[in-house]
């Protein structure tokens, strides 16, 4: 009898973590399951190449710890869709410098929830923005003439219209 009350008190089986360094030097603790979101760490944990920090040259250490959030968040068991879309809209919810950086670090990592994501917020940011306003909220210099712009202009009537 009481080999089975032991039993069932033993503890939970540790979670398998994967330790992540920015291009910085910060080191970021993730779960296995939130990891296997990005295809690139799914490569490194299947080759057995995560029992060691791995390295992300591309990404510092504040937007890793914001992409380190977003996957454990999307790897919740149980979470509904309309939560986790006002979760999502939360996240973007930050200055556009901050969604490029998702985007590349979504990119460099291979993560499709967060490269769609980061990407429509940006399609959002410019709906509705001529070029000229695009240019400025992005701080774009324009690299053609007046003379350039025009031809294009007349080339391609139908994107304006």
């Amino acid at each position: 009898m009481s080999s089975s009350s032991s039993s069932s008190s033993s503890p939970p089986c540790p979670k398998k973590m994967i330790t992540l360094k920015s291009s910085d030097g910060e080191t970021f603790e993730i779960e296995e399951i939130a990891a296997l979101q990005s295809k690139t760490l799914e490569n490194m944990i299947d080759e057995n190449c995560a029992s060691t920090p791995i390295p992300l040259p591309n990404v510092k250490g504040k937007i890793l710890a914001k992409v380190v959030e977003f996957c454990t968040k999307h790897a919740e068991a149980g979470a509904d869709a309309e939560s986790l879309r006002a979760w999502d809209a939360e996240f973007v919810d930050v200055e556009h410098a901050i969604v490029f950086d998702y985007i590349l670090a979504a990119n460099f990592l291979e993560i499709p929830t967060l490269l769609d994501l980061a990407c429509e917020s940006v399609a959002e940011m410019i709906k509705g923005k001529t070029p000229d306003e695009i240019r400025k909220f992005f701080n774009i210099n324009n690299a053609f003439s007046q003379e350039e712009e025009e031809e294009v202009r007349r080339e391609n009537q139908w994107a304006f219209e």
